[in-house]
């Protein structure tokens, strides 16, 4: 059994495998292994602060402890699904020696998709910069669904290996994909009352933001860090909801925030603009004009 390396990184399929007391895997870049055949007891440390080289997909069932949605915690029987891309960090707080996870992981390195389209368009999937406790919640029928798909590749590479094998399995990673994408959207909407909820604590952050006399402008890192979320969380579930991301809510209030010290006060437009958080008048003046058509100084005079 080959040792972790000194910074506890998984950096392919093989080692993976060797980490969890599997055997080789059928193709050295992808692999769909059953939960229940992996022993996180053989390198019981490396579990506890490792880096993720690989894609990786994951169908759990039978979780017995409470998981995190947003601010939230959610009991469920039903699949889960947890999708991340490679060098992101885990770690885990208590680790159990006698954790036993069913359900099925596909894990994949990313040079295998690397000569086609994939490997540029795989980037603009939003859910792969989701933390951990943004799992995805199946049905019964979707997580079959995304199970089928998973066969569908173990089967591949089960086959003799020929000059249409890669493109076989690409074909199911972009169809795994995209249903991960609907499934994503339609749990935004599914929890309407949570991401409703979400909003409204937005609006009130903005609105404390600014009453709070701050110099910088915000962020949408430091909502989504007030919040308990990613910001590629934060911004689709606000997407989902308004049609406007987190970036567009701050800018709409900041819009706001303006039009009120250009109509109620003296303060000039440069000292507007370094009162927001604008380190130059310059580019205060162009986000104004982007969003209003006018010029700050325009806007001001009409209300002369």
């Amino acid at each position: 059994m080959s040792k972790p390396t000194s910074k506890n990184e998984i950096k392919t399929v093989s080692q993976y495998h060797q980490l969890c007391g599997l055997p080789k895997p059928l193709h050295p870049m992808l692999s769909v292994i059953n939960l229940e055949d992996i022993d996180f007891t053989i390198n019981h440390d490396f579990w506890k602060n490792y880096v993720h080289g690989l894609y990786s997909f994951s169908v759990k069932r039978g979780m017995t402890s409470k998981l995190k949605y947003g601010q939230t915690d959610f009991d469920f029987d039903d699949g889960i699904l947890a999708v991340t891309a490679p060098k992101q960090v885990f770690s885990t707080e208590k680790f159990e020696d006698n954790i036993k996870l069913t359900g099925y992981k596909f894990i994949f390195h990313p040079d295998f998709i690397k000569s086609f389209p994939l490997a540029k368009n795989i980037h603009n999937y939003g859910f792969f910069s989701y933390s951990n406790n943004k799992a995805l919640f199946l049905s019964d029928k979707e997580e079959q669904i995304i199970l089928n798909l998973f066969k569908s590749i173990e089967q591949e590479c089960q086959n003799n290996l020929d000059k249409f094998s890669q493109e076989v399995i690409i074909a199911n990673i972009e169809l795994l994909l995209v249903h991960i994408d609907r499934y994503y959207n339609r749990q935004f909407l599914t929890r309407k009352n949570i991401s409703s909820d979400v909003l409204a604590k937005m609006e009130q952050l903005l609105n404390d933001y600014f009453e709070a006399g701050n110099n910088e402008l915000p962020t949408v890192q430091y909502f989504a860090d007030q919040l308990n979320l990613t910001p590629t969380y934060l911004s689709d579930l606000l997407k989902n909801l308004t049609g406007l991301t987190a970036q567009q809510h701050i800018h709409e209030k900041l819009i706001e925030k303006s039009k009120e010290l250009l109509t109620t006060t003296n303060l000039s437009v440069s000292e507007i603009a370094y009162q927001l958080g604008f380190e130059f008048p310059q580019s205060f003046n162009k986000l104004f004009k982007k969003k209003t058509g006018l010029t700050p100084v325009t806007y001001k005079q009409t209300f002369n």
